[in-house]
């Protein structure tokens, strides 16, 4: 892909990193040395990074190979210092078929943390722990044993924010859709994702400020669209195909496409046939 290097291609997908994520170990070495760490502290907190990070491969993975189950491939899986973005060949319409693909990859961020907290539990790890703190760094196995499983609690809870197109909101259009369709349900989602995506940014800003989660929202508001319009190409493309005889002597079929009646043309132009 432009602008990335790939690092692999596990069950045939390719894996790559974009140039801008050689930004990401830049800031936490940044933050680490003003905070008065130490190399060993900002090496450790690298690792941890790219520890997190590859459970965001294995998060995007479960996506690919759940929709490869229902003959939708996956282009490529492209890491971004914000988090990983799986590129599907094609958005699954079937609302069944979209809610086991939206939920694929947070259970499979469940899974690394019930099996890290087997781990820790069995070495007993988990006595570092004390009050709501590790005191351990992340440059100590029980430091980034215990602070990974952290992540991934946050990942399975931060995704499923209901905010289209993350995971949350992909779980809301998918439940919508069975009973309002494809299309409406993508409105929805994305008119409620673009609102949750302004408050993130906001509180990201003006609260907390951080500027990953600012970017974050951003991306979740400009992603929400362009999927919106591509469930309306979708719908639009999905729509019936009927021949119409102009003149009557049978010859001369034209194409006429039925536009659904909320189509923006269909409330601006009303066809009168003569009697």
């Amino acid at each position: 892909m432009k602008n990335s290097l790939k690092l692999g291609s596990p069950f045939g997908i390719g894996v790559y990193v974009h140039w801008t994520f050689a930004l990401l170990p830049l800031w936490v070495i940044m933050v680490t040395t003003s905070h008065g760490f130490g190399l060993p502290a900002a090496l450790g907190a690298i690792v941890f990074v790219c520890a997190v990070f590859g459970c965001v491969v294995l998060h995007e993975l479960g996506h690919s190979l759940s929709a490869r189950r229902y003959g939708i491939p996956t282009r490529s899986i492209t890491l971004l210092p914000i988090g990983g973005v799986a590129q599907l060949e094609r958005m699954p319409t079937n609302p069944k078929q979209g809610l086991v693909i939206a939920v694929a990859g947070p259970l499979v961020n469940v899974a690394i943390a019930g099996f890290l907290s087997v781990f820790a539990y069995a070495f007993g790890l988990f006595g570092t722990i004390t009050g709501l703190g590790v005191t351990a760094t992340f440059a100590t196995v029980s430091g980034l044993v215990l602070n990974l499983i952290a992540a991934n609690i946050i990942l399975v809870l931060f995704n499923m924010v209901p905010a289209f197109p993350m995971d949350g909101g992909r779980v809301f259009r998918a439940l919508l859709a069975m009973k309002k369709g494809f299309l409406p349900a993508t409105e929805i989602a994305a008119k409620l994702g673009k609102i949750l995506a302004a408050a993130i940014g906001i509180y990201a800003v003006f609260w907390i400020q951080q500027p990953f989660l600012a970017v974050l929202a951003v991306f979740v508001w400009f992603a929400g669209q362009a999927e919106l319009r591509h469930a309306r190409y979708i719908h639009r493309q999905s729509q019936p195909i009927v021949d119409v005889d102009m003149d009557g002597d049978g010859n001369g079929f034209a194409k006429v496409e039925v536009l659904p009646p909320d189509h923006p043309v269909s409330r601006r132009f009303v066809v009168k046939w003569p009697r």
